[in-house]
């Protein structure tokens, strides 16, 4: 698609749409753009292996040595991409944390104590990342978004794109590239590698969408009639249940909540009965803890889809779908196939809540 400047109209992304995408419906629109995100990935690692991109990388880098964490900003989405940074980060032994942009706005007095702040926002207007990113200026501070023509963008000297393009319906391939960003950065920042990574990933991926996205309908007649959809992860894939709950819920209307898998297990395990969907993401180095809980739930009379990457026979109440297995963190990018592909087979049958937006409308804290 041809990128179009905007004159004067709010277009989504900077640009303006296509005439033609303007009467697509919005089922469309949302698979278009989740068959994109491996074209759009692809595109962003070889971008973030340029000269300037690598110059902005080593300001980060040099940022994050002062004392004190390294915090992910952002909301929505853009929280949920953030996760993989954060936990990475503190895998590899250094102290960050994903915060929510409106939280630490309102309620935080510890700026003064952060090595780096990376705001991470989509449209670069939300009001609270607008506020933030004002209130940063004399701060070791970031901004890591998917339009540069955006308040935000202005506003910050040390800026990385998530080239993701323009998104007309839920995130999907914003929070594919900015999680890819979030775990190159924090890669940058610990001095390890993650290009031969990455090339693991983009040789599985767009095979596993296409696979997953086959299997859309058998998962929508799995989940029909549930009660509640739970979506369940653990590290990098918290993220990823935390986004995957979200576009069930934004784009069906389907009654969605995410959860670590330490959370659930200590509360919300308790009532899980027959009316019950369970999303289990058992990836990465806790997969065989979301084995077990899969089991429970499956005991307690619930039903699960479960996301590994071995092979497990079907049971009435279990449905397993299995993923490429991909270094960690970059399960936090993978693990949202699975509730991309039930969001768009429960939106095929009942018809999705949204309308496609190309154009910003006012952003309210």
């Amino acid at each position: 698609m041809e990128d179009k400047s905007s004159t004067g109209s709010n277009w989504i992304a900077g640009v303006e749409p296509e005439r033609e995408l303007l009467t697509q419906s919005m089922n469309s629109i949302y698979e278009m753009e989740c068959r994109e995100q491996p074209t759009r990935l692809a595109s962003l690692l070889d971008t973030y292996q340029v000269p300037a991109i690598r110059e902005e990388l080593d300001k980060l880098r040099e940022m994050s040595l002062s004392t004190g964490p390294v915090l992910f900003i952002g909301m929505g989405a853009s929280y949920c991409s953030s996760i993989s940074g954060s936990s990475y980060l503190q895998s590899c032994g250094r102290p960050s944390f994903t915060v929510d942009a409106g939280e630490w706005l309102h309620y935080s007095g510890a700026w003064e104590q952060v090595a780096l702040s990376l705001l991470v926002t989509t449209s670069g207007e939300s009001a609270e990342l607008v506020q933030l990113c004002r209130m940063g200026a004399q701060r070791p501070l970031a901004l890591l978004c998917n339009n540069e023509k955006s308040a935000c963008w202005s506003l910050v000297r040390n800026r990385l794109p998530i080239l993701a393009g323009p998104e007309y319906g839920n995130a999907t391939k914003t929070y594919t590239n900015a999680t890819a960003a979030c775990i190159v950065i924090a890669s940058h920042i610990v001095g390890r590698r993650w290009q031969e990574d990455a090339e693991r990933v983009l040789r599985s991926y767009p095979a596993d969408l296409d696979h997953v996205f086959g299997l859309r309908n058998e998962m929508e007649g799995f989940c029909r009639g549930a009660a509640n959809i739970e979506v369940i992860g653990r590290g990098p894939a918290h993220g990823g249940a935390i986004m995957g709950a979200l576009c069930i819920r934004e784009m069906t209307g389907q009654r969605a909540a995410p959860h670590s898998g330490g959370g659930f297990r200590h509360g919300p395990l308790l009532d899980v009965n027959d009316s019950h969907v369970a999303i289990i993401l058992a990836l990465g180095r806790t997969a065989s803890l979301g084995v077990s809980l899969a089991q429970d739930c499956l005991a307690r009379g619930g039903r699960v889809i479960l996301v590994e990457t071995e092979e497990r026979q079907r049971s009435e109440r279990l449905l397993p779908i299995k993923t490429a297995s991909v270094p960690e963190p970059w399960e936090g990018l993978t693990s949202t196939i699975v509730p991309q592909a039930l969001t768009l087979a429960i939106a095929e049958r009942t018809g999705a809540k949204l309308s496609p937006r190309f154009q910003y409308g006012v952003m309210k804290e």
